[in-house]
């Protein structure tokens, strides 16, 4: 398959990528591998073997703990799921979205309700204990009932981490087109900051951590390739639009599949980067921890940006805690219920901008 060789021609391209990084705080042994974005679960077992395999042999894989799939349930057949069980993956991520049809419906999903319940029920039964659901709410027609319902199959089933998404419209999407010409509801914000509450209620009750702002895990079962967005940790994309990052540093592939081949074949780089300023790395700082139950330590904006950033965050933060949005305890700046749904404005409004 030209799409496997090129994606392994790249693995032997960017094998130096993790190579003199500064320590502490960057890992120089891979603790996780994630196969994801388009349909990963169509490739056969034996690719997906083939590319875990050659990245295992070009990288410092030896302390390797999570590899996780990508899924879609009508993939997930039970002879599917039995040849993924003798794979090295050990974590599926499964994107169910809904148990409900008229919602699957509306987001153009190729699975039904049942087989979506099939696909975790015939994963748990082979011995998949590692799973991961994403649902998405704010859906049109989705009612509160229908939500807690929906959470209430994910917690029955004991799924051990969720994910979990209020639906966005992108532009120049069918849906945003649908919406546009009033052929479907336009998605509510109240709806999706109701649901969002009830599903921290709901999750929380059963034992979920709330670790991050779209993810619950029961305890032991959080994702640590995620976690290694959020708390700064390099990380190696490769294929068509895979972004990769370490200290200073930002990279991206172009999205094109069959320009991807065609340069992987010639042996040509394919993809682009820029180095990040001093304000970048403290605004994706700032962003990505408060997302977490860690939240934004100010003694660390303090250390690495200086005295000045650190005095202009916790000033900018005020507005905030007065608001009920944000908490502070020490140094640590997290974000309360309510600010959690509106996490994305907070952290813009607290971005360092040099000509402020």
């Amino acid at each position: 398959m030209a799409f496997i060789d090129a994606l392994l021609i790249e693995a032997e391209m960017r094998q130096d990528f993790f190579h003199g990084l500064p320590s502490p705080g960057c890992s120089t042994n891979i603790e996780t591998i994630y196969i994801g974005g388009g349909t990963p679960s169509l490739l056969h077992t034996s690719e997906l073997t083939r590319i875990i395999e050659r990245i295992r042999k070009l990288f410092p894989a030896e302390q390797v703990k999570e590899i996780t799939l990508e899924a879609n349930p009508d993939d997930l057949t039970y002879e599917k799921l039995l040849s993924l069980w003798q794979s090295p993956i050990n974590r599926l991520s499964i994107g169910v979205q809904s148990f409900h049809f008229p919602d699957l419906q509306f987001m153009n999903r190729g699975h039904s309700p049942v087989q979506a319940l099939q696909s975790i029920r015939n994963a748990q039964k082979i011995g998949f204990t590692d799973l991961t659901i994403d649902l998405i709410y704010g859906i049109p027609g989705l009612s509160d009932p229908m939500w807690e319902a929906n959470l209430r199959q994910l917690i029955d089933l004991e799924i051990p981490h969720i994910s979990a998404y209020a639906l966005t419209v992108e532009k120049k999407t069918v849906l945003e087109y649908m919406i546009r010409k009033g052929k479907a509801s336009a998605v509510s914000d109240e709806q999706a900051a109701r649901q969002f509450n009830i599903m921290c209620d709901m999750l929380e009750q059963s034992g979920y951590a709330h670790y991050e702002i779209s993810n619950f895990a029961l305890p032991g079962f959080q994702s640590r390739h995620n976690m290694s967005y959020w708390t700064g940790v390099p990380y190696l994309g490769m294929g068509p639009s895979a972004h990769s990052f370490k200290p200073g540093k930002r990279y991206w592939n172009p999205a094109n599949t069959s320009q991807y081949i065609e340069a992987m074949q010639k042996g040509k780089f394919f993809w682009e980067g820029e180095e990040l300023t001093e304000e970048d790395a403290c605004n994706e700082y700032v962003m990505t921890s408060l997302r977490t139950s860690g939240g934004c330590d100010l003694q660390k904006v303090y250390d690495e940006w200086g005295k000045e950033v650190a005095d202009t965050l916790s000033r900018r933060a005020e507005k905030h805690i007065r608001h009920g949005k944000i908490l502070r305890k020490g140094q640590m700046l997290t974000l309360t219920r309510d600010g959690k749904f509106f996490a994305d404005g907070i952290a813009a409004d607290l971005f360092i901008v040099s000509d402020r």
